[in-house]
């Protein structure tokens, strides 16, 4: 795991299987692998995202630090407030499991299914801070915050808006699938609130 430490500058646990600590340099949205994997093909352009990590059947988006502390208000923001999400946030005092290295993520991935991948792996020689989205960008070198030269990354209300509306989707496609005749004529038939016209 020096990979981590001593290339990217990122802190981990000392403990084993070692981890990510989120909420220093980072934050990390959590959503359902599906929901996730719709994210990526909408935004494919490797500068649209920062580092996506795959963990069993979740995924893991890395966001700016302190964005775990500011998701319930900007989903609020949004107008997803109290609507149940299956997206939530690991911050500080959190962790995320390691992925291996690029390059051996594959091989170990051969070995343990369950084993963490990067889908999108961070890429050394650029700050964290500059590929990843932020709630808002300001004071940079070219006036959005971004080094010249480096595209900027879609922008955390954007990312959190198209997340949200992918794990609503797979929720509604759930509940369709456990009441498959929810709203038919059939399913009225069977509760006995069949239209007053076909009653009288």
């Amino acid at each position: 795991m020096g990979w981590y430490e001593h290339e990217l500058g990122w802190p981990v646990t000392g403990s084993l299987p070692p981890g990510l600590v989120t909420g220093v340099r980072f934050d990390a949205l959590d959503v359902p692998a599906e929901a996730g994997f719709a994210m990526l093909s909408r935004f494919s352009r490797p500068d649209q995202l920062g580092p996506v990590a795959l963990d069993c059947h979740r995924i893991r988006l890395l966001v700016a630090a302190g964005t775990a502390e500011e998701l319930p208000g900007l989903l609020e923001w949004l107008e997803w407030g109290g609507i149940p999400l299956d997206l939530t946030a690991l911050g500080a005092g959190q962790r995320m499991r390691a992925p291996a290295h690029p390059e051996w993520g594959r091989r170990e991935a051969a070995y343990d299914r369950s084993a963490p991948v990067w889908l999108r792996p961070p890429r050394p020689g650029f700050d964290v801070e500059s590929t990843v989205p932020a709630l808002r960008v300001a004071g940079g070198a070219d006036g959005t915050g971004t080094p010249i030269g480096l595209p900027a990354p879609i922008g955390l209300p954007a990312l959190v808006a198209a997340l949200a509306t992918a794990c609503h989707r797979i929720t509604l496609r759930t509940r369709s699938q456990d009441q498959p005749w929810a709203f038919s004529y059939a399913s009225r038939m069977v509760a006995g609130t069949r239209p007053r016209s076909l009653t009288s």
